[in-house]
């Protein structure tokens, strides 16, 4: 049995740990110093402290069963593991956290809590599960500023309790800056004494109230740490909401700036209300509608794999709508996807016009578009959500009596999504996958038969053709490769010639039958002798 950290049981396990740490990071220094809330609760803290001990100890076990990776694999051999977690310095605290030091109680007393701070020292869990769920939620600047604020009234609350103690050794009442005296019933009761201090620690840190004046040397000193650290967390607390607030508005902010952009170029290029106004109200149906201009930009970081998946996921039923598409091999299905380009298209505008030559296939994502006559009044049909249309354009069928052009006006009546598959694309695709084109010529002219728009004479020669010159090509690709084997059988021999002479000539001038002042010249590529 392993448990594996990327999965859901780990991070539910972690949301267990916190809160214990939680727990023991609150109440231990709150019973400490506020001995009524200790002493009125006695038997519920001694049930939930060793509640969480339990926790602290099966936590050990869990991380003793943790898997991790080496070299890309997840270890999962138990005595790995135990070697792995005992040689950490995670375990190290974690021994700390759980020694007994409640035997102090029977030394000093059973409400003396602080000897508990041991527990403490697990807070790495707690800041384990908050950067899990931080990446996990689908809502992070929210997350990030309900944690900023738990933050935040921990130390305020850790420093009301400061306060309060210190305000016990100094004693209650003796001046105007400790608390007042307890032995009053209204300054008496648990309640007051915790939120007097809560309410002063949180005046002091945020340093927008004032506060009694110290009147000791430790009254002063208190309060100034007190100031620098609550200037430190003011400065803290505005930083981070700022980035929280940049962060949340960054899409609205990027989306604006392109807004403003196109805005300047219509206004210094001089065009028409009307144009202008019809930007604008596309600008904001994109917006409205998908909340960023760039949603494929997003993706970039992400590995091909992942893309992949995610496009399939979005994509991939509205591909196999397209009758040419169906039953393809899921490879070329899984390519085409990955080359779907999202358009928009505002009412009235024409996606296509009867005659223009078809480079693009259209898939409607969501919307109304019109088939319409020259006139742009008269509609011969209406197509919706799962329409497709200009498929067989792309595939430059041999016979079509269209010559591959668009047989009708496509008009969009409202805002339409579109997805555009573009004909280099499929073709690049195609490539790859020989048997899936030859199932789409053949669906592509079964759709062309049915609309009566292929010459099959004109078809018939076109294959023939291209039989031939698809021969020709292999024939081609044969002597090519005859060529090539011969160049590189000739250059092989004239590299072996030309080594031969180097050795013949060095051998020559070893023995002397050669001098070598006499010898003018030597052209070893033709393999000729000049003296002068």
């Amino acid at each position: 049995w392993v448990v594996d950290p990327a999965s859901n049981t780990y991070y539910r396990w972690l949301f267990v740990i916190s809160a214990a740490v939680l727990y023991n990071l609150t109440l231990i220094i709150a019973r400490s110093v506020f001995w009524k809330l200790q002493d009125n609760y006695s038997t519920w803290w001694f049930v939930l402290d060793y509640i969480c001990d339990a926790i602290y100890l099966m936590d050990m076990f869990v991380q003793l069963r943790t898997g991790y990776l080496e070299q890309g694999l997840m270890v999962k051999e138990v005595h790995k593991l135990r070697i792995h977690y005992t040689k950490s310095w995670t375990f190290k605290v974690d021994v700390l956290c759980i020694l007994p030091s409640d035997l102090f109680y029977l030394a000093i007393g059973g409400n003396k809590t602080f000897v508990r701070m041991n527990r403490l020292f697990k807070y790495p869990r707690l800041f384990e599960f908050i950067d899990r769920t931080d990446s996990h939620t689908n809502h992070p600047n929210v997350f990030r500023i309900f944690n900023l604020i738990l933050y935040i009234l921990i130390i305020i609350h850790w420093n009301a309790c400061f306060f309060f103690q210190m305000s016990s050794w100094i004693g209650f009442g003796t001046d105007s800056w400790v608390y007042p005296n307890v032995s009053t019933p209204d300054n008496g009761s648990l309640a007051r004494m915790y939120i007097y201090s809560f309410y002063w620690s949180t005046l002091t840190l945020t340093t927008i109230g004032e506060t009694p004046k110290p009147e000791i040397d430790i009254e002063y000193l208190f309060v100034v740490v007190d100031f620098l650290i609550g200037v430190l967390i003011f400065a803290t607390i505005v930083g981070n909401i700022g980035s929280m607030i940049s962060n949340m508005n960054a899409s609205k902010a990027e989306f604006q700036q392109q807004m403003d952009g196109v805005k300047r170029y219509m206004d210094l290029s001089k065009v028409g209300k009307d144009l202008e106004k019809r930007v604008i109200k596309w600008f904001d149906y994109v917006w409205t509608n998908k909340q960023t201009m760039n949603g494929e930009d997003i993706l970039t970081n992400l590995p091909d794999k992942l893309r992949a998946e995610i496009a399939i996921h979005v994509h991939l039923k509205t591909l196999r709508r397209v009758s040419i598409f169906q039953d393809c091999e899921p490879g070329l299905l899984v390519q085409l996807v990955l080359k779907l380009k999202p358009s928009v298209f505002s009412p009235g505008d024409y996606v296509c016009r009867k005659g223009d030559i078809g480079k693009e296939m259209y898939i409607i994502k969501k919307g109304k578009l019109s088939v319409v006559a020259d006139d742009g009044k008269t509609v011969y049909a209406t197509l919706g959500e799962g329409g497709v249309f200009g498929e067989v354009s792309l595939l430059n069928i041999p016979g079509n009596l269209t010559g591959n052009r668009r047989t009708a006006n496509v008009c969009s009546i409202g805002y339409s999504d579109l997805f555009i598959l573009s004909k280099e694309d499929l073709w690049e695709s195609l490539t790859e996958y020989p048997d899936a084109k030859v199932k789409l010529f053949e669906r592509g002219k079964d759709i062309l038969m049915k609309d009566e728009l292929l010459d099959e004479e004109a078809a018939a020669q076109a294959v023939v053709i291209e039989e031939s010159t698809q021969d020709r090509l292999v024939k081609l690709e044969t002597t090519v490769d005859t060529l090539t084997t011969r160049f590189g059988r000739l250059l092989g021999e004239f590299s072996s010639s030309q080594a031969k002479v180097k050795r013949r000539l060095f051998q020559l001038e070893k023995k002397g039958h050669i001098d070598s002042q006499s010898l003018c010249g030597f052209h070893t590529d033709s393999y000729s002798y000049h003296c002068e």
